[in-house]
C-alpha cells in the first residue's frame, strides 16, 4: 500500500488541500470553498501533464462521490424521523449527572439519540453515577428535534449533534425497566470500559485530583469542574485538557517499550499497535485530536514523515471520519498539527515547548477568532509553563498513580492539585481580559490564512513582510470595528437584551436578560447551570468585536437582571450603568453594583441617549403596581423607533395615546385579557419586534388578527432579529 501511495503523481499535501476545498464545497454548500477547489484544480493544468491531471481528476471524483454519499446519508437520516422509542441502550461513557438532571447518548433500532431524564430520588442519582455496565431500558418519553442556533454566531446544537450522527433528542418521563446486557459491539464495550475507569477514579481519588486524572488520562471532565473550566478558558489554556499528540506519544511509547522488553520485534509491534490504538481511542471517547494523533503515529511507523504524514492523515480522516472537519475540535487539532509540521521537527525539552507554544498561539489565531472571537495574550506564556507541568509531570505521575490504585490508591498528593488550582485562581485575578477580535467572515478567515501562509513563505524577505502584516492587521481591524450601524434584539430565554452600535463604535446595551427562577430543591437536586448571559449575550457581543459597552441601560428595577450585569462587568469594560430611580432605592441591588466598581446613575424622563448621529428620548412610566420602567423613542436613520418593555403593563398607551412609530421593539406581555396584536392595532407600526420568554404561555390570537400577527417578528420563532445599514435599515433574522 505504501508503494501505491508513494506513486501519487502530485505532492500529497497539495492533494489533501484540494480535497479539503471539495469537502467543504459539498458538506457546507459554500461558494467560497467551491471557488477554492476550482482555482487549485485550474492550477494543476499549468503545473502537470494531462496524464497526471487525469489521475488527479479520478481521485477527486472518487472522494467527491464518497462525500456526496455521506451527505446524502445524513440528509436521509435527518428526514427519516421516528415518532417514539420504547427501548434504549445506554452508552455508559456518555452519562452525565448534574443535580437531578441525567443525560446520556443511547441507541435504539440502530439510531443514536441524545437522552434526557429528571432523576426522581437521591438513590436513583447514585445508581446512575455508579453505572458502568451496558444496560438496556424500557422507557416512556417524548421525541423531539434538537434546537438550532437562536442567535447570530450562536452555538448550533442541532448541527453539533448532526456531526455526531444524532438527529433527535429523547426526553424520558419514566424508566419502566432497566436490565444489564452484553454486546459484541466493540464501540459499546469500549464505552463501558472507559466508564468503569472514570467511576473507579471518582470512587478512589479526592477532588480535585480526580478531575485532573480523568481529564488528562481519559479526556473526561465532569460538571464539578465547571468553575476551574471557566478559569482555564479565560486564560486561554483549556486546550491543555484536550488529549493530543503528547499523550498519544507518551502512551504509545510506553506500550512499545513494554512489548519490546517481552521480546517482541519492531515489525511485530507495527501490527499490534493497531488494536492498541483502537482501544486507546475508545478509552478517550474517540476524541478528534487523539484519532488524528494516532493516525499520524501509525503512518510514521510505515515511513511517512513530515508533510506526507500530515497529508495522508487528512486523506484517511476523510474516509474513516467524514464529519471530522465539521467540528471545531477536528479543525483545531489539524491546524495545530499542520503548524507544527510546517515549522520543522519537534524540539525536545523546555526550548521545544517554548517555541511550540509561541508558534501555535500566533499561527492558530485566525481560526481561534473564528470559533471563539478572542485571544488571551497570557496564553502564550501560560501554555509554555503549564504544558511542561501537565505533559512532563502530571501525565506520568497520574498514569502511575492510576495503575497503582488497583493495589492501593495514593491520595496524599492531592495537595499538589489544590495548590495548582490556587495558582490558577491567582493568575486569573492578575491577568488582563482577553483581546476581543470578533468573528471573521469566511472570506476574511480565508484571507487571513492565506496571508499567514505568505508571511511564512516570505519570512526571509523582510521587504514584503510589512505589507502582508499591515493587510492582516486591516482584516482584524475591519472585523473588530465593522463600519455599519446595527440594532440587534437577541433571543434570550427569559427577559430581553437589545444591542445598539453605530458606525463610530458607540455601543449601548438595553437590558441583559433575566436569571431564570429556580425552584427550591434539596441538596442532591442542585445543579451547575450556565446563565442566559453566558450562553447567548456574551458570545454575541464578542463575535461583534465588542470589548467596551459605553452605556448599559436597565429599563426596569427587576432584581433578576443583577447577576447578568455582574457577569457582563467581568467580561467587558462598562462605561456607565443607567438605571431607574426606583433601582437606586433598592439598597441590595445598588450596593452590589457599586461593589463591582461600576459607574451607576439614574436615568430620567427627558434625557437623551445619543447614537446613530441622532438620539433616543427617555420616557419613564409607572404601572398599577407603582413599578417604574423606561421606554425610548426617536428617529434612527430612516425609521422612527419605540423601544419599550411591556406596553400593557407599563400603560404607555395611556400616557401617550397618540404615540406612533415605524418600528416597535418590546417584550411579550403575558396578559390574559389582551394579546400583543390588539395592543399594536392602536400603535399601528410598520413592524413589531418582540422578545419572548420561552417558558411563559400567552393568549392565543383569533383568526381575524392573523394578518397583523404576520407583521410581528418574535424571537421564539425568528431567533435574534437584527437591523443593519448605513443610511437605511435592512432586516436580518437567524431563522
Amino acid at each position: 500500500m505504501s508503494q501505491w501511495i508513494s506513486r501519487i503523481p502530485i505532492p500529497k499535501i497539495y492533494l489533501s488541500f484540494l480535497l479539503l476545498w471539495l469537502y467543504y464545497a459539498i458538506f457546507s454548500a459554500s461558494v467560497l470553498a467551491l471557488l477554492g477547489f476550482v482555482f487549485l484544480l485550474f492550477c494543476l493544468f499549468f503545473q502537470f501533464p494531462w496524464k497526471t491531471v487525469t489521475k488527479i481528476l479520478l481521485i477527486c471524483g472518487l472522494f467527491g462521490s464518497w462525500f456526496l454519499f455521506q451527505k446524502w446519508q445524513q440528509e436521509a437520516a435527518s428526514r427519516y424521523l421516528v415518532a417514539s422509542v420504547n427501548t434504549v441502550r445506554i452508552l455508559p461513557d456518555t452519562i452525565k449527572v448534574n443535580g437531578d438532571s441525567l443525560s446520556f447518548r443511547g441507541k435504539a433500532d440502530g439510531r443514536l439519540y441524545q437522552v434526557y431524564y429528571k432523576l426522581q430520588s437521591e438513590a436513583e442519582k447514585e445508581k446512575f453515577q455508579d453505572l458502568s455496565d451496558l444496560h438496556e431500558m424500557v422507557v416512556k418519553g417524548k421525541i423531539a428535534s434538537p434546537q438550532g442556533a437562536s442567535n447570530f454566531a450562536g452555538f448550533d446544537y442541532r448541527n453539533y449533534l448532526k456531526t455526531q450522527r444524532i438527529y433527535q433528542t429523547l426526553t424520558l418521563s419514566e424508566i419502566v425497566e432497566s436490565r444489564k446486557i452484553s454486546s459484541w459491539d466493540i464501540g459499546e464495550n469500549l464505552s463501558s470500559l472507559r466508564r468503569k475507569a472514570v467511576v473507579w477514579i471518582k470512587r478512589n481519588f479526592p477532588d480535585p485530583m480526580r478531575n485532573y486524572m480523568t481529564g488528562l488520562l481519559l479526556g473526561h471532565l465532569d460538571t464539578d469542574f465547571e468553575e476551574m473550566n471557566e478559569l482555564y478558558s479565560s486564560l486561554g489554556i483549556i486546550h491543555l485538557f484536550a488529549l493530543s499528540g503528547m499523550q498519544v506519544g507518551f502512551f504509545m511509547d510506553a506500550f512499545k517499550k513494554l512489548l519490546l522488553r517481552f521480546g517482541l520485534t519492531q515489525e511485530m509491534f507495527k501490527w499490534i499497535a493497531y488494536p492498541f490504538s483502537l482501544v486507546y481511542a475508545g478509552l478517550t471517547g474517540f476524541s478528534a485530536s487523539v484519532i488524528r494523533s494516532l493516525l499520524q503515529k501509525l503512518l510514521a511507523q510505515h515511513g511517512f514523515k513530515s508533510l506526507d504524514n500530515f497529508a495522508l492523515t487528512i486523506l484517511v480522516l476523510f474516509i474513516v471520519m467524514p464529519n471530522f472537519f465539521l467540528t471545531a475540535g477536528g479543525v483545531l487539532s489539524c491546524a495545530y498539527a499542520f503548524i507544527l509540521t510546517m515549522t520543522g521537527e519537534e524540539v525536545e525539552g523546555i526550548k521545544g515547548l517554548a517555541r511550540e507554544s509561541f508558534i501555535i498561539s500566533l499561527g492558530i489565531l485566525p481560526i481561534l477568532s473564528f470559533y471563539f472571537s478572542e485571544f488571551q495574550p497570557w496564553s502564550i506564556l501560560l501554555t509554555f509553563a503549564f504544558s511542561f507541568l501537565f505533559d512532563m509531570v502530571f501525565l506520568p505521575l497520574l498514569s502511575m498513580l492510576f495503575c497503582l490504585s488497583w493495589i492501593y490508591p495514593i491520595t496524599q498528593l492531592n495537595f499538589l492539585f489544590e495548590l495548582l488550582e490556587n495558582i490558577i485562581r491567582y493568575v486569573s485575578q492578575i491577568s488582563t481580559r482577553p483581546l476581543v477580535f470578533g468573528q471573521p467572515s469566511l472570506w476574511v478567515l480565508v484571507s487571513l490564512l492565506i496571508s499567514l501562509a505568505l508571511v511564512y513563505d516570505y519570512r526571509k524577505n523582510l521587504k514584503k513582510i510589512p505589507i502582508i502584516v499591515l493587510f492582516v492587521l486591516a482584516l482584524f481591524l475591519g472585523t473588530k470595528h465593522p463600519l455599519e450601524n446595527e440594532i440587534t434584539v437577541l433571543d434570550m430565554e427569559q427577559g430581553r437584551s437589545i444591542f445598539l452600535r453605530d458606525m463610530t463604535g458607540k455601543t449601548i446595551l438595553l437590558d441583559v436578560g433575566e436569571k431564570s427562577e429556580v425552584e427550591k430543591k434539596e441538596v442532591w437536586q442542585e445543579k451547575v447551570t450556565t446563565s442566559n448571559a453566558k450562553r447567548s449575550l456574551i458570545p454575541y457581543l464578542k463575535s461583534r468585536g465588542v470589548a467596551k459597552i459605553d452605556q448599559l441601560v436597565l429599563t426596569t428595577s427587576e432584581p433578576k437582571q443583577l447577576d447578568h450585569v455582574l457577569e457582563i462587568g467581568k467580561v467587558f469594560e462598562l462605561g456607565e450603568v443607567l438605571v431607574t430611580e426606583e433601582t437606586l432605592s433598592q439598597r441590595d441591588f445598588f450596593d452590589k453594583l457599586k461593589e463591582s466598581n461600576l459607574n451607576v446613575r439614574p436615568l430620567k424622563t427627558g434625557e437623551r441617549l445619543f447614537v446613530f448621529g441622532s438620539h433616543l428620548d427617555v420616557i419613564t412610566t409607572q404601572n398599577k403596581d407603582k413599578k417604574v420602567s423606561i421606554s425610548m423613542y426617536g428617529k434612527l436613520l430612516n425609521q422612527t423607533f419605540l423601544v419599550t418593555r411591556n406596553i400593557v403593563k407599563n400603560s404607555l398607551t395611556s400616557y401617550y395615546p397618540k404615540l406612533q412609530a415605524d418600528v416597535v421593539i418590546t417584550h411579550q406581555q403575558s396578559s390574559k385579557k389582551k394579546t400583543d396584536v390588539e395592543v399594536f392595532k392602536t400603535l399601528q407600526p410598520k413592524m413589531t419586534v418582540m422578545s419572548v420568554d420561552k417558558k411563559k404561555k400567552f393568549k392565543v390570537i383569533n383568526q381575524e388578527d392573523k394578518e397583523v400577527e404576520n407583521a410581528i417578528y418574535k424571537t421564539d420563532k425568528k431567533g435574534a432579529i437584527r437591523f443593519k445599514g448605513w443610511s437605511s435599515w435592512k432586516l436580518e433574522t437567524v431563522r
